[in-house]
């Protein structure tokens, strides 16, 4: 069992706010991807930005699916950036999640492709998601 004062998931102090600052100042296709996924709004599914799994920050995860999403400026596509991401990507698989690499670039141009991708790869990874309840304003509950 883990020790209480010091539970497992607990994320330190200094990753926290370094992912708080980054949705603070996401880029511009950060916050394009993030408008068309926030809300359960692709196909239900439920996303979160920014989140921390080991000693890494994730761009976008969808928890349900296990599914992270990384968009990639130019810097990445270096060799030491490329070298950087995978061992990122093993990292982040070791933990049961998936891993989808994007360029800024694919989200500015083509949306339309990235969120039919990443509504496959949810589709594969979670095909019974929990869709959000909505009730009509002064819908009464029905009692049996």
């Amino acid at each position: 069992m883990a020790d209480e004062k010091d539970p497992a998931w607990k994320v330190p102090p200094r990753l926290r706010s370094n992912a708080r600052a980054l949705r603070r100042n996401s880029t511009d296709a950060e916050r394009i991807l993030w408008s068309e996924l926030r809300d359960h709004r692709l196909n239900g599914a439920g996303f979160r930005r920014q989140v921390p799994i080991d000693k890494y920050i994730t761009d976008v995860m969808c928890h349900a699916a296990k599914l992270v999403i990384e968009l990639d400026g130019g810097q990445h596509f270096s060799d030491r950036g490329e070298q950087a991401d995978a061992a990122r990507s093993a990292v982040i698989e070791a933990k049961g999640f998936q891993v989808l690499r994007f360029s800024n670039h694919d989200v500015m141009t083509n949306r339309a492709g990235v969120l039919e991708t990443i509504a496959a790869a949810v589709a594969a990874r979670a095909p019974t998601l929990t869709l959000p309840r909505k009730r009509e304003r002064g819908q009464k509950k029905q009692s049996s």
